[in-house]
């Protein structure tokens, strides 16, 4: 006989970032429209609270979207959790108001955030998801967790039940082979962006530092520990792998590979072509902001107005080949420039490791679901376009995916402008209705040839599709 068991939830979600607080809070907005009684949901993550990049939380750093890019706004613009009805009840949407600004701080966001988790019902922060299994007697996801204490030491064991699940557990920092022996070891700070302002003071005592990696973060910190250093007693070095110091491609047509539309014509795509075209597209989300690059040139420029040259390094196609200490004090660093086909070496007292995230590894948490999933030819799961993660056929409950698509769902996918119309999508497939209608139509830009018959009279303007003849 089946022991009796808690009521289900309809959707448990593992992991608290944006995302998944995003889906939370759109769930709790169900109650607002025809669902009475909403979803029953539950959101677990192994943190003590919110936090959204501590690390990089640089003073005077701002979001590479604009502020509409909220947890609801672009689904739900009159849900209680918007951004506006933040600074509402925060007293501040005046001074927002005469502010002007569309780009708000980073850490404003995080403020944001942590107010939305603190009142939201359903978050269980404290909480390690260990396991995930399919009952088929139940025909339930069984979600194992560990309660944790304030030190992050294991106080209890929990499990609960579920029809749904939303996976949304973010990226990790990402260390390269060559320096990952070196950032395990404390003598000399190697450290990754993420944990920048953790380490700043340390950093900044370094009698040399070297910045590593070409994006937003690596330019942030290099601005902020130039902005710290005397004028001609810098002792900066900034490097990157891409050819250039380049900007993120921010005009607006460019902004429109970040819509539904474009995700959709993504999705698309043969596996082949989208593993081809994700490399190519480095510069819509691995660029530098302008803002950036000109508040660095005119740093430097200011530096000159005395006469002679700060005491900086700017070279861009270069990598790492290997590193290594010296005399327990130092780094040194083997260098190699793409276009020259030369080597060098580089001596330095610190190094930031601007390098990027990775997709954390589901296997850990999906252990259980594996022979449940279909992958494709690179192994990686196989995830529909309403973000459902396929499964065999037996498996009558639904794992979405936040923030794991990317190899399926384009450039997009860990974007937060596109974080409210994916967790609505989410809800809508859930509940079978529309509670988040979505537009039909996102962007000016048409991806790619209509499929259309060659025979039907062509509209003035219209574009039709190639016939080939023998």
């Amino acid at each position: 006989m089946t022991a009796p068991l808690e009521a289900p939830h309809d959707l448990v979600g593992i992991g608290i970032g944006p995302f998944n607080l995003s889906l939370a809070a759109l769930a709790h907005g169900l109650q607002q429209h025809e669902f009475a009684s909403g979803l029953a949901t539950a959101f677990y993550d192994q943190r003590r609270d919110f936090s959204w990049h501590p690390g990089l939380l640089i003073d005077g750093a701002t979001l590479q979207v604009p502020f509409l890019a909220d947890l609801v706004t672009l689904a739900d613009p009159a849900s209680p959790w918007t951004f506006l009805n933040y600074l509402k009840h925060k007293e501040r949407l005046f001074p927002f108001y005469f502010a002007e600004r569309f780009h708000i701080q980073r850490a404003e966001y995080d403020a944001y955030c942590r107010w939305v988790a603190g009142q939201l019902p359903g978050l269980h922060f404290g909480h390690q998801v260990d396991a995930v299994r399919w009952n088929p007697e139940r025909a339930l996801f069984e979600v194992d967790f560990t309660q944790l204490d304030a030190d992050g030491e294991a106080e209890a064991l929990g499990r609960t039940y579920t029809r749904n699940l939303a996976l949304g557990i973010g990226s990790a920092p990402y260390v390269p082979d060559p320096l990952r022996p070196l950032a395990e070891a404390p003598t000399v700070p190697v450290v990754h962006s993420a944990e920048y302002l953790d380490n700043r003071q340390r950093i900044l005592g370094a009698d040399h530092v070297t910045v590593i990696g070409s994006g937003q973060s690596g330019a942030e910190v290099f601005l902020d520990l130039l902005r710290a250093r005397p004028a001609g007693r810098e002792r900066l070095t900034w490097l990157a792998r891409t050819p250039s110091f380049a900007p993120m491609e921010y005009s607006k047509l460019g902004l429109e590979h970040f819509t539904p539309d474009y995700t959709r014509y993504f999705h698309d795509l043969p596996e082949p072509v989208r593993d081809k075209l994700l490399p190519a597209q480095w510069q819509l989300h691995k660029g530098i902001d302008a803002d950036t690059i000109a508040a660095i040139h005119d740093e430097l420029y200011r530096r000159t107005l005395d006469g002679g040259w700060p005491d900086v390094v700017l070279t861009p196609g270069v990598s790492v080949r290997t590193a290594g200490r010296v005399a327990t004090t130092k780094v040194e660093l083997h260098l190699e420039h793409a276009q020259q086909g030369t080597r060098s070496r580089l001596t330095t007292d610190a190094v930031v490791l601007a390098t990027g995230y990775r997709e954390r590894p589901i296997s850990r948490i999906l252990a259980g679901l594996d022979p449940y999933m279909r992958k494709d030819s690179s192994g990686r799961p196989r995830i529909d376009d309403r973000f459902r993660m396929k499964l065999d056929p037996t498996v009558t409950g639904t794992v979405f995916v936040q923030n794991g698509e990317r190899h399926t769902h384009g450039v997009g996918a860990p974007d937060l402008g596109l974080a409210a119309w994916r967790s609505a999508t989410i809800l809508n497939t859930l509940t079978g209705k529309d509670p988040y209608p979505q537009p039909a139509r996102t962007a000016f830009t048409t991806f790619g040839l209509e499929q259309r018959e060659a025979a039907r009279p062509q509209v003035p303007g219209e574009l039709l599709p190639l016939v080939e003849h023998p």
